[in-house]
């Protein structure tokens, strides 16, 4: 299973499912911008980071790494990949990690020398499958654990969540969460067909419901218009920004503001973002034309 794309895509529709796992109040999430980063000059790249959307020195930069297979070395390297990205910014804000295994089984063990980092909590360390028992999920945070459901469960669950996702206000949102419970399914019974997976989640009807497919349809112009970023790129803006920018922009060009605010040189936003820095440059310079009226 294709799990790291997986829960890029979970945190970036669910954020709040991130904080929920720390123990905080998932509104936190609104605060923060989730992306994944590139290290500058490496071949460095942390799964994620939820970057604080305002430059607030009160809220830590949250590095986050999923891991579903053993790695020995994962600690010293995720460490290290946090340090240069670090050095690499001029970003001010503290910062915390969290490390999330599929299950403790996997999980080699901290290395001494880097006892101090979780015995402070600065670094933690979260198993999936041990949180699939907790009663009272949230949405977000069943739909997290059914990553590590087993098959013979998993379909159960799968139906439950669906159904759940009905209370979701936001069809966008709703759309978003049904296609990722389906493909988490698709991966847990790679022999079935797409027509069978359907059948067992009961989402032929619902995808055939009028709700649904102005959801789908309004997902799809929202795209081309704001070209979200989920995992890649959902949608490209096309045609003139103001009038100055030509062809086509990709949604994440709507993020260079903030974080070059938060200290991030023209090209670190390019590093992170994956745009060339000449589209960086001309967004950040509309950004400051746009402000001065």
């Amino acid at each position: 299973m294709k799990t790291d794309s997986i829960l890029y895509r979970l945190f970036k529709t669910f954020p709040g499912v991130f904080f929920e796992l720390l123990g905080q109040s998932p509104v936190e999430a609104e605060a923060y911008e989730f992306l994944s980063v590139e290290v500058k000059q490496t071949n460095f790249r942390i799964d994620g980071a939820f970057l604080p959307k305002q430059p607030d020195l009160e809220r830590p930069i949250h590095f986050t790494e999923f891991q579903f297979q053993p790695d020995s070395g994962l600690y010293s390297r995720l460490l290290t990949e946090i340090f240069m990205y670090l050095d690499k910014t001029e970003i001010r804000n503290d910062w915390r990690g969290t490390v999330i295994w599929m299950s403790r089984r996997l999980d080699p063990g901290v290395p001494m020398r880097y006892w101090e980092f979780f015995a402070s909590q600065r670094v933690q360390v979260i198993y999936l499958d041990e949180l699939r028992d907790l009663t009272h999920q949230s949405i977000g945070l069943g739909t997290l654990t059914l990553v590590v459901e087993p098959p013979e469960q998993a379909s159960a669950k799968a139906r439950s969540l669906i159904d759940r996702s009905r209370q979701v206000p936001d069809e966008q949102v709703r759309r978003k969460l049904v296609e990722l419970i389906e493909t988490i399914i698709v991966y847990k019974f790679p022999q079935k067909s797409q027509a069978e997976i359907q059948a067992m989640l009961g989402l032929g009807d619902l995808k055939q419901t009028r709700v649904y497919q102005e959801g789908l349809e309004d997902g799809e112009r929202k795209g081309r218009i704001e070209g979200k970023l989920e995992g890649k790129l959902e949608g490209k803006l096309e045609g003139k920004l103001e009038g100055k920018l030509e062809g086509k922009l990709e949604g994440k060009l709507e993020a260079v503001p903030r974080l070059l605010k938060l200290g991030l040189t023209l090209e670190q936003v390019a590093e992170a973002l994956e745009l060339d820095i000449a589209e960086v440059r001309k967004a950040a310079r509309l950004s400051t034309d746009q402000q001065k009226y």
